[in-house]
């Protein structure tokens, strides 16, 4: 096997930049060409060896073992957790614990958790909370803490951290989770009524487009208590749980009208928009949700909803109104420009289509080769792609090209392709040389 260094498996595998990434390998497999993983596996590509070591477990201390020699975290962590999976809860231990008395914090979060699943909660416990602090580790702690019926002790040093944090930021991530952490466990105490008033000390609970706090109401049917707080909640994510929850229990237009009555908050306007069109389609009434979205595409003009607009359109084979609706808002930059093309493609004018891609002046770059080469490969004309992407040697449309000649067979070639070197961003870029939008 060639060598492989911790760093650079590190990198590439996060970006999935010059190597295989896991779609493909799934792809090759299931194409047949699993002596080509074989093959790759061997050469030092990750993703193909833990794809075959989840298949053929008794393999798999083999498979790993060089990359797991390199310290590398990720693949001491799935040789664990497949050690684990056999029953081999000791070995995966031993097999962390080097890693957790250097300091790393991500084996020592694992850990904890190892150590909690396996009737060791105590020792998880006490492992982990001289670290509460460190949000990334509390949540773990909080686990060990049910395990172990330590919920009281984990309570208190997570209020002190909250008493410490007092007058601080509330936008940081610290100690913004101690709120959420401390309003779990008095949840599962059956301390509902403390756990919201936890919550509601919190200037924002909204993390990931989902709300804790409405999330907690929702979850105990305190409907009441979530209108108000959703009328409210300027972010909208309180208003989107309450309508979720209001289709649940089958009061659709209650849901609907949640949607339609955003306030004063132009967030709420700008994300209800495409959730109330979505309910809408869901319950069979399509031309209601083209309206919503029509309305507030035409007031809005951003990108994101014009494309959901001629998404939608195109959904119910109205390309040419699409079209029509572009032409009104006499918009040419690339992103509009881009969904003109997909709508002329679904028109059946694919080459007039490719003919604009050309002439436009933002034609021959990165970006618009991708977007030509996938009309021209979703209308059966796979050379003619890989042809407009083997023109770049950039790497930047790799997966797409792979992709392609994939389906054309060209296995060997889709690997090379794969595989070439990707040069690492400088940051921050030089002033003056990016010619082109930084997605």
């Amino acid at each position: 096997m060639s060598a492989v260094d911790a760093e650079d498996l590190d990198y590439r595998t996060r970006t999935q930049s010059g190597c295989i990434p896991p779609d493909v390998v799934t792809r090759l497999i299931e194409l047949g060409h699993t002596g080509e993983v074989e093959l790759q596996a061997g050469r030092g590509e990750w993703f193909c060896a833990l794809e075959l070591a989840r298949r053929r477990p008794e393999q798999a201390a083999a498979l790993l073992a060089p990359f797991v020699a390199t310290g590398w975290w990720t693949a001491v962590q799935s040789m664990a957790e497949l050690l684990e999976g056999q029953g081999r809860i000791g070995e995966a231990i031993d097999l962390v614990r080097p890693l957790v008395a250097a300091g790393n914090e991500h084996a020592l979060r694992f850990h904890g958790g190892l150590l909690t699943r396996h009737g060791r909660a105590g020792e998880a416990f006490a492992l982990l909370a001289p670290h509460v602090a460190d949000w990334y580790l509390a949540g773990v702690l909080v686990e060990a803490a049910a395990a172990a019926g330590r919920d009281e002790e984990a309570a208190a040093l997570l209020t002190a951290r909250i008493e410490a944090g007092a007058g601080r930021p509330q936008h940081r991530m610290e100690p913004f989770t101690a709120f959420n952490l401390l309003a779990r466990i008095r949840e599962r105490q059956g301390r509902v009524d403390d756990a919201v008033a936890v919550l509601r000390t919190r200037e924002v609970t909204s993390m990931n487009n989902r709300d804790a706090l409405a999330e907690l109401l929702a979850r105990h049917d305190r409907v009441e208590e979530l209108r108000a707080y959703a009328a409210t909640e300027y972010h909208g994510n309180a208003a989107r749980r309450l309508a979720e929850l209001l289709e649940e229990r089958g009061d659709v237009e209650g849901a609907i009208a949640v949607y339609r009555n955003p306030g004063d908050s132009e967030t709420r306007r700008f994300h209800g928009a495409s959730s109330l069109a979505e309910l809408l389609v869901r319950h069979g009434r399509s031309d209601e949700a083209t309206e919503v979205l029509r309305e507030f595409a035409s007031t809005s003009r951003d990108d994101w909803i014009v494309d959901t607009l001629c998404t939608h359109y195109a959904a119910q084979g109205r390309a040419g109104d699409g079209l029509a609706f572009l032409d009104a808002l006499g918009l040419d930059d690339w992103d509009f420009f881009r969904i003109r093309l997909e709508l002329m493609a679904g028109c059946g004018r694919l080459d007039e289509a490719l003919e604009l891609a050309r002439a436009h002046p933002e034609g021959d770059t990165r970006y618009a080769a991708g977007t030509v080469a996938g009309l021209l490969a979703g209308a059966g004309r796979t050379e003619e792609a890989v042809d407009v992407l083997e023109r770049d040697d950039s790497g930047w449309g790799s997966h797409a090209l792979a992709g392609y000649l994939l389906d054309l067979g060209r296995v060997k070639d889709a690997v090379v392709v794969l595989q070439r070197p990707v040069p690492r961003p400088t940051w921050p870029v030089p002033v003056g040389q990016v010619d082109e939008p930084p997605f």
